[in-house]
């Protein structure tokens, strides 16, 4: 289990930022109130998703998607992140704790394409070497384009 904690608007933009001009499948793995999601559907990366546990929060980003008028144009799933297949993934979001991070870089690695980048707000993956990074303190995220973190 990892514990929510909202995504402040400075982390969002600087998730964003680091994904402009990308294009392809976005997901957010333990995606929350689905802000990420949102804002990465609204900046033009399609399709847009988040995966999620807690159906409160699924009820919680649903109804967010809706107010926004993305009802039936994001989509949250209450899927465990371990059990997806996100081989068909280009652009992958990561909020979650230290401890998840090592076996979550074994399964990224194995699963995703080469053009594919992940982007992690608050903790970096321990042992990538991130391509670029955005913001300071708190809202530092970090970028990891697939195919060199593999070199």
């Amino acid at each position: 289990q990892v514990p929510y904690q909202p995504s402040s608007p400075r982390q969002v933009a600087n998730t964003l930022a680091l994904l402009r001009g990308r294009a392809g499948k976005t997901v957010d793995l333990g995606s929350g109130d689905g802000r990420l999601v949102l804002e990465a559907y609204k900046q033009g990366l399609r399709p847009a998703l988040g995966y999620e546990l807690n159906p409160w929060l699924l009820c919680l980003a649903n109804y967010r998607a809706w107010r926004a008028g993305y009802h039936g144009k994001v989509s949250f799933l209450k899927k465990d992140l371990w059990k997806v297949n996100l081989s068909d993934c280009h652009n992958v979001i990561v909020f979650l704790a230290p401890s998840v991070k090592p076996p979550l870089a074994t399964k990224l690695l194995a699963e995703l394409p080469d053009n594919a980048r992940v982007v992690a707000g608050r903790y970096p993956f321990p042992s990538w070497s991130p391509s670029s990074t955005l913001g300071q303190g708190l809202d530092q995220v970090w970028a990891y384009d697939i195919k060199e973190v593999r070199r």
